[in-house]
């Protein structure tokens, strides 16, 4: 009888989350991933918050032929954002980077937030969170930064061999050349 109960509230546990938990979103606001380069760049020139200049903030990887818009809106006082970066893969929005301004935001109530509205993450670490279905991998990372990764092509760059490496990443072997 006990086993029949524990089952029972473990079903109703699971179904409540899956009625009351929102599906994963496709993006921030108005920028979703899948969009073209000339859509994120028009949603951008329409919400300040972002600190999108134009086309300046546009670049592209002559290697990789991939377009980058790294934008910095630590200029606005308004703004939970100080810096953003929109990844394009194949003419696609692939993944949206955005720091947070800890001076206006913490962590805990960015991941508070995210687990009422998407249940308990995926994964967790002390260093970040995830978030994650067929479509998307949302993370919330230390110090404070949100994540939105297109999964489907994630792993289908990871099946063909092509991830490459990360802005962080980039910027600190930059950094060390720079020496």
């Amino acid at each position: 009888m006990k086993k029949i109960r524990l089952f029972a509230f473990c079903a109703f546990a699971f179904f409540s989350c899956a009625a009351l938990c929102s599906a994963l979103p496709k993006g921030y606001g108005s920028i979703e991933l899948g969009m073209s380069v000339d859509e994120v760049k028009s949603e951008l020139k329409k919400n300040t918050d972002f600190g999108y200049r134009g086309d300046r903030d546009v670049s592209l990887s002559p290697k990789t032929k991939q377009v980058l818009i790294e934008t910095d809106a630590s200029k606005n006082a308004y703004s939970f954002f100080t810096r953003c970066w929109f990844q394009f893969v194949d003419d696609k929005l692939f993944s949206i980077t955005l720091n947070l301004n800890e001076k206006k935001i913490d962590h805990a109530s960015i991941f508070t937030s995210l687990s009422k509205k998407y249940g308990n993450p995926s994964s967790i670490s002390p260093k970040r969170s995830a978030w994650q279905d067929d479509s998307i991998i949302m993370s919330l990372e230390r110090p404070l930064t949100l994540k939105y990764i297109d999964n489907a092509k994630f792993q289908k760059m990871l099946d063909e061999g092509n991830v490459q490496k990360t802005i962080e990443e980039k910027s600190k072997d930059e950094f060390l050349e720079s020496l």
